[in-house]
């Protein structure tokens, strides 16, 4: 109990303000117990100042936000998008929506996973007024706040359960949770770590590459920087084929005929993004896939060849063979992602 009745208005506001900003701090569990703890009455907590707190805290860090995606405009939202599973997906998804809302959109994204982190910088790299962006922020956070605020004020009675069920079986509780957590990271950890150190072997220098489409070699050379190509026409390499990588790694069937080899180049340093699409290339069927060592920064900075004319998928069919096929449609119903 000692626990809960020490929650101050400080808390409450550090939580929300590094929520929003993206850190993976429990303000929702915060609101709800406070909420919880207003309703029990008697308390140290009142409903309007939780919420003058909650609603401060959101539009602080909001601002921070807008404010970067007026200064750095697209850099910013790829940087929130490119934690989603879609980057791409999220992205365009995202401007679709602004678009037709405007910031109105405000109102609700923080219900919603993703968009809530995007609109801000969306709103700031769009235009959009100081005055605007700070009236409907404020609405849609306080909004938001009152929605978890309730939520604890009406289950308060069971506020004293709740806290006796974590003193009695709270360890227990923190190890059936954090094990397989910790086990499942472990997991994807050493997946990450040994798809890396398999893919090193399968790795080709500029130079070589250069040689190799000099020589006329059956190769064909994938470009996966549509994604930061959205907003400015970025060139790649003569003869590639620009296409999305979570599309490339998701698709349904690939098909590359013996004896044509796949070169895979992106943006990163560290071929993060190559990498993945070689291991899902991998896994169906396609063994002769290469990456491109050090990405298109380093074939630009040995002053190789760039264009903004790239090849179709059907020339590339054509060409050498190569058939991808898209991912499978998924059925929806409903909700934003």
């Amino acid at each position: 109990m000692n626990s809960a009745t020490q929650l101050t208005y400080l808390a409450i506001g550090l939580a929300v303000f590094g929520q929003q900003l993206c850190l993976p701090l429990p303000s929702m569990l915060l609101l709800m117990t406070a909420g919880a703890l207003a309703g029990r009455g008697g308390g140290h907590l009142t409903i309007p100042l939780v919420l003058l707190t909650s609603v401060v805290a959101c539009v602080a860090a909001d601002s921070v936000w807008f404010w970067l995606g007026r200064r750095w405009g697209s850099s910013v939202i790829r940087l929130i998008c490119s934690l989603t599973s879609n980057p791409q997906g999220s992205r365009e998804r995202s401007r679709q929506i602004f678009d037709r809302w405007g910031l109105r959109l405000l109102l609700v994204a923080k219900f919603v996973p993703v968009l809530d982190g995007v609109s801000p910088p969306l709103a700031g790299a769009q235009g959009a007024t100081v005055l605007g962006f700070l009236a409907y922020d404020s609405v849609g956070s306080l909004l938001w706040s009152a929605a978890y605020v309730l939520a604890g004020f009406l289950f308060s009675s069971q506020l004293d359960r709740v806290i006796r069920l974590l003193d009695r079986f709270g360890t227990g509780l923190i190890v059936l949770v954090a094990v397989p957590m910790l086990l499942w990271t472990a997991w994807r950890l050493f997946m990450i770590v040994t798809m890396i150190r398999h893919l090193r072997l399968h790795r080709i220098s500029p130079a070589m590459l250069q040689r190799k489409i000099d020589d006329g070699e059956r190769i064909g050379v994938v470009d996966l920087l549509r994604y930061e190509a959205m907003d400015q026409e970025l060139e790649g390499i003569p003869g590639s084929v620009r296409t999305d990588p979570d599309q490339l790694r998701k698709a349904h069937h690939v098909v590359v005929p013996e004896g044509v080899s796949m070169v895979l180049y992106c943006s990163s340093k560290n071929e993060f993004t190559s990498a993945r699409v070689a291991a899902a290339m991998k896994k169906l069927g396609v063994s002769n896939v290469w990456i491109l060592e050090g990405g298109l920064d380093a074939w630009v900075a040995e002053g190789r060849p760039t264009t903004t004319n790239f090849s179709t998928r059907e020339e590339l069919a054509e060409r050498l063979g190569v058939v991808i096929l898209p991912p499978r449609q998924k059925r929806r119903y409903g909700g934003f992602w």
